[in-house]
């Protein structure tokens, strides 16, 4: 296999990360040309919606995988956070690349960090997950909805329409925006999307050159540490409609991780953590939710 054709929605973030494989699989496999192919998805197209309203963060996958059944691309480069807990039958992840920055980062022109914020102060973001950590810390904000690209979100804070916004350190790391980041809001006390920093490759299940290529990038640590948070995200019924966070560490054979389900109506709001070993991840997963579960997350997240 001489060509490897990578598909990408065409968002200044996703070109980068897709850049960012190609190059790491050329550096990989001398000789071997890879080529984006960049496509719009509706999750790109409708901005005058949440996600959760329009369908989810799968929007973001299902042109890039019709273009894999087509054959007009060979894989596909994602932020593993978009990725939905349970694959489309007849995909894989053959590599899920080293995590870069986990957490999030507070954006302001005006005040250090959330603490800072004045009374009834506007802070844009559409995620539900932000939106409960938010609201339990600092239920006088007013919380607006922030969709667009990263460029886009910066620049409406820059026009005044919030007083902050809360984005991924790591997408703002990747597009030289890292002078943006006024505090990072950090594990244990806030929480990211399980997975986020992520970036992972999807391909074709049958196509076993492509697999090959792909998992010589796979990242072994990374993928124990997002698959006990994707476990969790799993149990919990987890996607963008609720707000659920996690995060793991890996020290040695150990697995720490840390789960939250919360509401973005009120800031209520579950926790929970356990150690188990890194060869199980998903069983840490299950437990974590287990734990919050015997806490009332169902009722959090509509599900008793």
């Amino acid at each position: 296999m001489n060509l490897l054709r990578i598909a990408t929605r065409k968002s200044p973030l996703a070109l980068w990360q897709s850049e960012h494989v190609a190059a790491a699989l050329r550096a990989a496999h001398p000789g071997l040309e890879v080529v984006l192919v960049p496509m719009s998805t509706r999750g790109d197209e409708v901005l005058d919606r949440s996600l959760a309203a329009i369908g989810g963060k799968g929007l973001f996958l299902k042109e890039l995988e019709l273009a894999m059944l087509r054959g007009e691309a060979d894989c596909a480069v994602h932020s593993l956070k978009d990725v939905p807990m349970e694959l489309e039958p007849g995909f894989a992840l053959p590599a899920i690349l080293q995590r870069a920055d986990h957490a999030d980062a507070f954006v302001s022109n005006a005040y250090d960090d959330i603490a800072a914020l004045p009374q009834g102060a506007v802070v844009g973001t559409s995620s539900l997950r932000r939106q409960a950590q938010l609201r339990a810390l600092r239920p006088d904000l007013q919380l607006r909805d922030l969709r667009g690209n990263v460029n886009t979100r910066l620049g409406k804070l820059d026009a005044g329409e919030y007083d902050a916004i809360v984005l991924a350190c790591a997408g703002l790391q990747r597009l030289g925006f890292e002078a943006r980041i006024r505090s990072r809001m950090d594990a244990p006390h806030w929480l990211p999307a399980p997975a986020q920093g992520a970036i992972a490759i999807e391909c074709r299940d049958d196509d076993a050159s492509t697999r090959a290529l792909c998992a010589t990038l796979d990242h072994a640590d990374t993928r124990t540490c997002v698959e006990a948070e994707r476990a969790m995200n799993r149990a919990l019924h987890g996607s963008c409609h609720v707000p659920v966070a996690a995060y793991a560490q890996l020290a040695g054979e150990h697995l720490h991780l840390h789960g939250l389900v919360g509401s973005a109506g009120d800031g209520r709001a579950v926790r929970a953590q356990a150690q188990g070993r890194g060869d199980a991840p998903e069983c840490l997963g299950l437990e974590v939710a287990d734990l919050l579960r015997a806490q009332g997350a169902d009722a959090l997240l509509g599900l008793d």
